[in-house]
């Protein structure tokens, strides 16, 4: 059985061998070291994005019509010799509701507690003793 192997294909075996066993350990580090560059490559891009929308947002900020825009819709300022009103339920229907009723219980038990009529009056369930 082992005749029919040589010497020279057992030596070139155990050579390839030994060269795969020393070289797989630096190889799996590169690969994992360039995983680590492109994530951080990433990471950069990212903070860079960022950067750029701040200092966007800073040339905005140093505008003195931007500042004023920006002070009459979050601060609701207006410049002196103006007057400003508040329109209440603006966009509304008539007959609209603001908001629906607390359901209210069709029989309200007699005979018990005031609180325990109470309670029954806003549950959906009456609260019987």
């Amino acid at each position: 059985m082992f005749k029919s192997i040589s010497g020279r294909s057992l030596a070139i075996a155990t050579t390839l061998l030994i060269l795969a066993i020393t070289l797989a350990p630096p190889t799996q580090r590169y690969f994992a070291q360039r995983a680590q560059i492109n994530s951080y490559k990433a990471q950069i891009a990212g903070a860079n994005a960022t950067l750029k929308q701040a200092q966007d947002q800073l040339l905005q900020w140093s505008d003195p019509q931007f500042v004023a825009q920006q002070a009459r819709v979050r601060l609701h300022y207006v410049f002196p010799g103006e007057h400003q009103y508040a329109v209440l339920g603006a966009g509304k229907q008539p007959g609209q509701d603001q908001s629906p009723a607390a359901p209210v219980a069709n029989q309200i038990p007699v005979g018990i507690p005031w609180y325990e009529q109470v309670i029954s009056s806003i549950s959906s369930t009456n609260v019987t003793k």
